[in-house]
């Protein structure tokens, strides 16, 4: 009877073995079925993205600037509270329509930026709105899409604080350890067009803000356009910089005459002596509008007497400085070839983004008007040593006007503006540079220009003969008359060819690029890039002689300037 029940027992502990086999089997063929599927869609989602990034990348110019100009239609600005809850904010905005994307930001208070899916969205939304009440004082009746969120948010017991995007550019303090904790110095370049570039988010706002002047502008012109230019749209844009912008009167209808026998109407309009003076009477009209109508807009001024008319104001729910113009058509191609050199090869940005923030830091470049070099000369500096590399970076501006089809030929005012937007037409030559290299080599290469004598032109990519005296001579790209560079006087040129010449010596030789060890409070010693923005790179540059000086090494020097701050 005992040998029955061990053999029993026996028989019921291998069953349950064989049991607990077969559950582990399922659960390893369920996990590796779980494993397969959440690989097939991660692998999914990475080629969705790179296809998604991929169609990104083939849109022109002008397609890009008007998806984000409808998106910018769609758009409300709300300035909220200092606390409220967001998910509450977000239901109700909901209600008035179909959310596509929002995002919160600084200046003055929090604001939001929330995208509707339709315009009809936006009113219902205004329809809901009402006009404030102020004591002492009367609104100015003009219903805009810059709203404020009212009501007792600052009493809910649920309140959230929301993320904001980043608005401004990282302090140069915070920004040199940054680059230092990067590996190598390409890694740094990198590094700092990722710290510096506008996002998404930011451009956005800037559109929209362009949507809301044009909305006070359309009360005189309903069919103008108020488009952003420059730095906003070139892909070179750094956070923080300037919104210009220009009133586009060139899509109004009937400015073409249709041929026939029969009877005709057109308008009847006043006749002034120029088109200077019609820009200069729009802008005048449309500033004072700004000043008087616009909210949020301070600090108007009417600087019509300069070569290009323009109205300047601070759009204080934006945080941004604006610059508006009237019909620079040439101004927007300027921004459309950057556009199109940005997009042929990264290293280009790269180095622009390096460049400009050493010219920063140095006082090479100013947000001051004067005769510093501008951001746009340093630019095109950059592009032009790009086309002078052996093989070829960039292409020249005369090889992109060859490639353009029938719908891309340009001619304003009397200048060839034309370009090729479709840019699989352009072949490029193979070429492996690093950004150290190439960064190195820059500086190489303007440290020894000829400036007294040769003048930088990219339609053709080669140097030529001055046509002028200045002491700095960029030819235009389209308006090959003029000198872009013009305002630069000899001793700000001076300076420029001597920090080139420093900070091509400390490449040269070569403790600058070594990356030193941590050090207390987690610091390490600025090298590469890091050590090309430190103060005593300016301070060497303006030491004559400095050659038949025995130097101590770079690390050194950088370790004494540590010890001193």
């Amino acid at each position: 009877m005992m040998a029955a029940c061990f053999g029993v027992c026996r028989m019921h502990l291998r069953a349950a073995a064989r049991l607990i086999k077969l559950c582990q089997k399922a659960d390893l063929q369920a996990q590796r079925l779980f494993a397969s599927s959440a690989v097939s869609s991660s692998a999914k989602e990475v080629k969705r993205a790179v296809l998604d990034d991929t169609s990104e990348h083939k849109k022109s110019f002008c397609a890009i600037q008007e998806e984000r100009r409808e998106r910018a239609l769609r758009s409300v600005l709300i300035s909220c509270p200092p606390k409220f809850n967001e998910k509450k904010f977000l239901d109700y905005i909901s209600k008035h329509g179909d959310i596509t994307n929002h995002f919160f930001y600084q200046s003055y208070g929090t604001n939001a930026v929330v995208e509707f899916t339709s315009r009809d969205s936006i009113a219902a939304l205004k329809r809901s709105c009402t006009i404030p009440s102020v004591q002492h004082e009367a609104a100015v009746p003009f219903k805009s899409r810059l709203l404020s969120l009212k009501g007792n948010v600052s009493q809910s017991s649920s309140l959230n604080t929301v993320r904001c995007c980043e608005h401004s550019p990282i302090p140069v303090s915070e920004l040199l350890q940054k680059l230092s904790r990067q590996e190598s110095v390409d890694e740094q370049l990198r590094c700092l067009t990722e710290a510096y570039q506008l996002s998404e988010e930011d451009i956005s706002l800037r559109f929209l803000v362009c949507s809301l002047l044009g909305d006070i502008a359309a009360a005189y012109f309903p069919e103008c356009i108020i488009r952003p230019f420059g730095s906003t749209v070139n892909s070179f844009g750094k956070l923080g910089c300037d919104l210009d912008m220009f009133l586009d009167l060139d899509g109004v209808s009937g400015q073409k005459q249709s041929k026939g026998s029969g009877l005709s109407i057109e308008y009847q309009m006043k006749s002034v002596t120029s088109d200077r003076t019609v820009t200069q009477s729009i802008l005048s009209v449309i500033g004072e509008c700004v000043d008087k109508f616009g909210p949020g807009c301070v600090g108007v001024q009417k600087i019509l007497s300069a070569r290009c008319p323009l109205v300047r104001f601070a759009h204080q729910p934006s945080g941004f400085q604006c610059d508006l113009t009237a019909n620079n058509r040439v101004a927007i191609k300027s921004s459309e070839l950057l556009f199109v050199y940005g997009r042929l090869d990264e290293r280009v940005r790269h180095v622009v983004f390096a460049v400009r923030c050493w010219a920063r830091v140095h006082s090479i470049t100013s947000s001051i008007p004067g005769a510093w070099i501008t951001n746009f000369s340093l630019t095109v500096l950059v592009l032009f040593f790009f086309q002078r590399r052996v093989p070829a970076i960039l292409p020249t501006l005369d090889q992109l006007r060859d490639l353009a089809g029938p719908s891309d030929k340009c001619i304003i005012e009397g200048n060839d503006c034309t370009i090729v937007s479709d840019l699989s037409k352009i072949k490029l030559e193979k070429n492996t540079d690093t950004l150290e290299k190439l960064l190195q080599e820059f500086f190489e290469f303007y440290g020894n220009f000829a400036f007294n004598r040769n003048s930088i032109n990219i339609r053709r990519g080669k140097e030529q003969n001055k046509p002028e005296a200045a002491p700095l001579h960029i030819q235009n790209p389209f308006e090959t008359s003029l000198n872009i560079s013009k305002n630069v006087n000899a001793t700000q040129l001076e300076r420029f060819v001597a920090l080139c010449r420093e900070s091509a010596w400390l490449f040269q030789e070569g403790e600058v690029i070594k990356r030193g060890a941590l050090q207390s409070g987690d610091l390490i010693p600025p090298w590469g890039l890091a050590a090309l923005l430190l103060p005593s790179v300016a301070e060497s540059a303006g030491v004559k002689g400095r050659r038949k000086k025995k130097r101590e090494p770079a690390s050194a020097r950088i370790r004494t300037l540590l010890e001193s701050l």
